[in-house]
């Protein structure tokens, strides 16, 4: 694994033309993916380390930004307190970070935004999905964009943009060699993508970290969102989720260990899906195929925490096939979702299963036009009836098939008919 402290965030140009054209740009994600660093680094650019390390000050200048974080409890009561006043005493510059803990302050920025409206003006900062909140989204619609930040994916942590998104929608990969990960790759996967986590050496150090992670957002992000009555299960809820990464959502037996009805565990996954530690990836469907599988499939947020929660370590990874092509599957789902947030036309992600059980684990539509998927296997060789799943899903989209791919641990990437290719995992984030 890389070794340095520092890793490229490839979302910052999309950030740069966030700011260059909207008066409000929300930079959302989970807690400690980085927001932080990455604002006070695009405030100060060329130093993102310095501007990195200002931010443990509640309130400070960089280069033209006021820095406020409501992580600060005295900044938190005052904007609480009189919200209206604390925007109107805000420079014509500021960076708001974790601005999710003062909902209120929302209306009062829209004021200001309409009373002098400056590209730029407001870069803030969240760690629960305030878009999730209709009051909140209405009041800055039209004067807020949204800039997505995952943790490190592994291009990030290679110094690599692999473009392998653009080869996929290209509809065609070079026939080449690239050598097996084995072991690597289960490393990879338990390490995950936090920046803080991955400063820990691997083993007992790094899974504390992510459990410390989950005690703290359990108890900080959810109390925030106005259920207390969530604590006492949603570590535990978390925990049996990860089991279920990669497969078809259940909310009955997520509800089972609880004595919960389904609808009730179904509120607590969508509070765990606003803070970003769980995602329902929606089936993908056909008006021209009616046999298809409706229901959603669960993904864990990083497979770090998840084999931290699991007590699943490299070595034990490789030995237990099954769960090591689970957690495969979120990993390459994961990469492929952090990679499509710097993309420049947007992505939506789905999977494909019908009642012949056939299935394609990942399908990705770009924009209006292209549809591609993905089928990942843990193994080291790849056949063609791997690719059943993918020819059905090329039958039922037709023109708009751009190419599908098996994502396998082997050396060759090897062409399987017209647009499909099997292709070492290792190619999403190396370049041939």
């Amino acid at each position: 694994m890389p070794d340095s402290t520092w890793y490229p965030r490839f979302v910052n140009d999309r950030l740069w033309d966030a700011l260059a054209h909207s008066p409000a740009v929300l930079l959302q994600g989970p807690r400690q993916c980085g927001k932080a660093t990455l604002a006070l680094s695009t405030a100060a650019p060329g130093n993102a380390t310095q501007a990195a390390g200002q931010a443990v000050s509640a309130s400070g200048n960089i280069q033209g930004f006021e820095y406020v974080s409501f992580d600060d409890e005295a900044m938190r009561a005052s904007a609480e307190a009189d919200p209206m006043g604390f925007a109107a005493d805000l420079r014509d510059r500021v960076i708001l970070d974790e601005v999710q803990r003062v909902p209120g302050l929302f209306a009062a920025l829209k004021l200001e935004i309409d009373r002098r409206r400056l590209p730029g003006r407001f870069l803030l900062t969240g760690s629960a999905n305030v878009l999730q909140t209709a009051r909140l989204a209405d009041s800055l619609a039209g004067r807020m964009q949204t800039v997505r930040l995952h943790p490190l994916a592994q291009c990030e942590l290679a110094r690599n943009d692999s473009g392998f998104l653009d080869s996929l929608f290209g509809g065609r990969f070079e026939i080449a060699r690239s050598g097996r990960l084995g072991h690597e790759l289960a490393e990879r996967i338990e390490a995950g993508g936090y920046p803080a986590a991955l400063l820990r050496p691997a083993g007992r150090m790094r899974s504390a970290w992510y459990r410390d992670y989950l005690d703290s957002i359990v108890h900080r992000d959810l109390r925030d969102l106005g259920r207390r009555g969530l604590l006492d299960v949603s570590s535990r809820l978390v925990e049996v989720a990860v089991s279920q990464t990669a497969r078809l959502f259940n909310a009955a037996d997520l509800a089972a260990p609880f004595q919960v009805s389904r609808p009730t565990i179904r509120d607590y996954l969508a509070l765990l899906e606003r803070v970003f530690l769980l995602e329902r990836v929606p089936s993908w469907h056909s008006n021209r195929l009616s046999r298809l599988v409706k229901t959603p499939k669960l993904h864990i947020g990083d497979t770090g925490l998840a084999c931290a929660l699991l007590g699943a370590r490299a070595g034990g990874l490789m030995a237990n096939r099954a769960l090591l092509g689970q957690l495969l599957e979120t990993f390459v789902f994961q990469e492929l979702r952090r990679q499509a947030s710097w993309h420049t036309e947007p992505m939506a992600f789905f999977h494909y299963r019908d009642r012949d059980n056939a299935e394609v684990d990942i399908v990705i539509e770009r924009g209006v036009g292209g549809i591609a998927g993905v089928e990942v296997k843990a193994s080291g060789t790849a056949s063609p009836s791997d690719f059943r799943g993918l020819r059905k899903l090329a039958n039922a989209t037709g023109d708009r098939f751009a190419c599908g791919v098996v994502l396998y641990d082997g050396e060759m990437t090897a062409r399987f008919g017209k647009g499909l290719y099997a292709i070492p995992i290792s190619r999403l984030w190396t370049s041939n």
